[in-house]
């Protein structure tokens, strides 16, 4: 690993803590203006939208340019949209227009996330070989997730009773925040300039890639191209599959934990979030294990999948705190550890069959679609009125069950291709699209 590599760790990690932190945040302001449950899943809702509206477009722009010029870019306009939800107040709007503006920030700042992602994974391949890609995107995921306990954690605390009223004893804050929420907001703001500044330090990798089309029907027509050469792909179709699974099951499970913690617990938001860090956490460790296993095996840990559905499914039964924490944790370490060798398989088949940015594109516009979706069931069923734990047991029940259906699929490729497993490893670059 060279020193770039780390650098965009630490730029990444930063970004993500105040994604997160953001998220919490946002979460105690809409509890603040009295908003219903289901405003805060919608909330990330638009934000995943953000992905994938702008997929076409994303991969094209981060291999148009340096991509620590690209992280640095798209981070700027995180924090903007970071200090236009500080600013919520601030036009003389009523409550029903504040959750509206609350909603138009945090969307701002998920088209940061979603121009930022390509160049972020992107940069991976361009600094490794393929041979350490799943020892990278260990490294990548752990400290990601491990950026969600941070940043939950923080969120957490900044809106705590504590914490909040020990900030707004600091005479620069009280000048410049009316509430709680305001004043950890505002810290989050400091993260992400963190963030700004690592980006700076990243060196150009002197990746260069052919020109970028420029025109969006002709960007919409190839990005359309990519996922089906994306999907087609033997390998890329069960990696990206898996990998849009778990993404949509890992945004949903977020509230899930919230409510699990308030109905089920009696939690308050930043005690709740802490069970939240606790599951990353689990997460980090199970990346770390996974960091040994060789991109070859990569498809040996989709069992491992069906047994997280499995596990969540003892949530319910759960009420000490030692229990609550080590199922969390056990929930954590199992998704961690089998998506990361998919998440490396699923990078490395993009970069031979397409491009670094075009690929990751490809990843985020399935994964943040299928965020949209399982967000969009879980309001409907709090709309509805279901429940937590029973809606904890049709997530668990759905995730083993497609696991399944997965696995079966991957035996049904090997067995028609048997030569999948040595082109695992192989090297080349766009070979589908020349």
């Amino acid at each position: 690993m060279n020193k770039g590599f780390y650098m965009v760790m630490a730029a990444q990690a930063l970004s993500s803590v105040a994604d997160n932190a953001l998220l919490i945040a946002a979460i105690g302001l809409i509890a603040d203006l009295s908003g219903p449950d289901w405003m805060a899943p919608m909330m990330k809702w638009w934000f995943a939208l953000a992905y994938v509206i702008l997929a076409a477009f994303v991969g094209a722009f981060a291999d148009a340019f340096p991509k620590g010029r690209v992280m640095f870019a798209t981070n700027a306009l995180k924090t903007c949209g970071c200090l236009l939800m500080f600013s919520y107040g601030a036009f003389g709007f009523n409550h029903q227009y504040q959750l509206v503006l609350i909603f138009v920030a945090y969307t701002i700042v998920g088209i940061g996330a979603a121009a930022y992602s390509p160049a972020k994974y992107g940069i991976v391949t361009e600094m490794l070989p393929p041979e350490l890609l799943v020892k990278g995107n260990s490294w990548i995921e752990g400290l990601t997730v491990l950026s969600v306990i941070l940043g939950t954690v923080l969120g957490g605390l900044l809106i705590s009773p504590t914490v909040s009223a020990w900030l707004m004893s600091l005479a620069w804050v009280d000048s410049l925040a009316d509430n709680a929420a305001q004043s950890a907001i505002l810290m989050i703001s400091l993260v992400y300039v963190a963030a700004a500044l690592c980006n700076l330090l990243i060196p150009d990798t002197h990746a260069f890639y052919p020109r970028q089309q420029t025109h969006p029907v002709a960007l919409i027509r190839n990005f359309g191209r990519y996922v089906r050469i994306l999907w087609s792909d033997k390998l890329g179709q069960i990696s990206l599959a898996v990998t849009t699974l778990f993404w949509g099951a890992g945004a949903t499970l977020q509230f899930i934990v919230i409510e699990w913690g308030a109905q089920h617990l009696g939690y308050r938001l930043d005690q709740a979030s802490v069970l939240m860090g606790v599951a990353a956490f689990g997460t980090v460790i199970g990346a770390i294990f996974a960091g040994r296993v060789p991109l070859r095996r990569a498809l040996s840990v989709l069992p491992v999948g069906v047994a997280m559905g499995l596990v969540v499914l003892l949530m319910p039964a759960v009420y000490t705190p030692w229990a609550v924490y080590c199922l969390l944790l056990l929930i954590g370490g199992l998704s961690g550890f089998f998506v990361v060798p998919m998440n490396a398989l699923l990078q490395h088949r993009g970069h031979v069959l397409l491009s670094a940015g075009h690929s990751i594109a490809v990843q985020n516009f399935n994964e943040q679609l299928n965020i949209l979706l399982m967000l969009a069931m879980y309001s409907l069923m709090l709309w509805l009125g279901l429940s937590i734990n029973l809606i904890i047991a049709l997530f668990g029940i759905l995730v083993a069950c497609l696991m399944l259906v997965f696995i079966h699929w991957n035996r049904l490729n090997h067995r028609a291709h048997p030569e999948l497993s040595r082109m695992i490893g192989q090297t080349g670059h766009g070979t589908a699209l020349h």
